[in-house]
């Protein structure tokens, strides 16, 4: 099956977690602190499909299809819009817009400042994202550009550490994930320079 026809199955797929939680809302599924829970499970989907977005890549080396990169973009696109939720609850329903509390609240509290460095190396990855946007900065401009990408990762994975007080087996999982694809991609380009090496002896 072409990832033509795999697109739309997958948007689909993509927005079953938003899915949930508005049913969860219309019934009274958001347990005794919807707040939390919300933010939680926002945060917690935002740094999945980032990892899924990293994924596609050792995904596409590994299998050899290389029309696997075309679900890239919209992944990471979901990332984004799963981490505007997170933050937007956080802004809205946590702190109802009250920005002297909010910056109080990144500068005093490590696990805030990472999470809101993860968000904001996200936006220019979002804003970016377009064909027209490649076009004005050129291929290699904006794949330095979205190299990004791994910081706001490690960011997500960092600010989940920071936040859990008991059980911190999710976020290791996280950073384990984490740790084997940027791994996978120091892999490739080792393979990648020894072959050029080699094939200039």
């Amino acid at each position: 099956m072409g990832v033509r026809r795999v697109k739309p199955w997958v948007f689909a797929a993509c927005l079953i977690p938003l899915g949930l939680l508005v049913w969860r809302g219309a019934t009274n599924g958001l347990t005794a602190n919807p707040i939390e829970f919300i933010t939680h499970r926002t945060g917690d989907w935002t740094l999945r499909f980032l990892l899924i977005t990293l994924a596609i890549t050792p995904l596409r080396r590994v299998t050899a299809w290389s029309s696997l990169v075309q679900l890239r973009r919209m992944l990471g696109l979901f990332a984004f819009f799963y981490a505007v939720l997170h933050f937007g609850t956080y802004l809205v329903l946590d702190f109802f817009f009250a920005f002297d509390l909010i910056l109080d609240d990144v500068v005093e509290r490590r696990y805030v400042t990472a999470g809101f460095t993860g968000f904001v190396l996200l936006i220019p990855l979002a804003v970016t994202s377009t064909q027209r946007m490649i076009r004005r900065l050129g291929g290699a401009r904006w794949r330095r550009l979205h190299r990004l990408v791994y910081g706001a990762a490690l960011a997500g994975v960092v600010h989940y550490f920071w936040l859990v007080k008991v059980d911190i087996r999710p976020p290791l999982m996280y950073a384990m994930i984490l740790g084997l694809l940027l791994g996978a991609r120091v892999w490739f380009w080792l393979s990648k320079k020894g072959s050029g090496v080699l094939s200039r002896a």
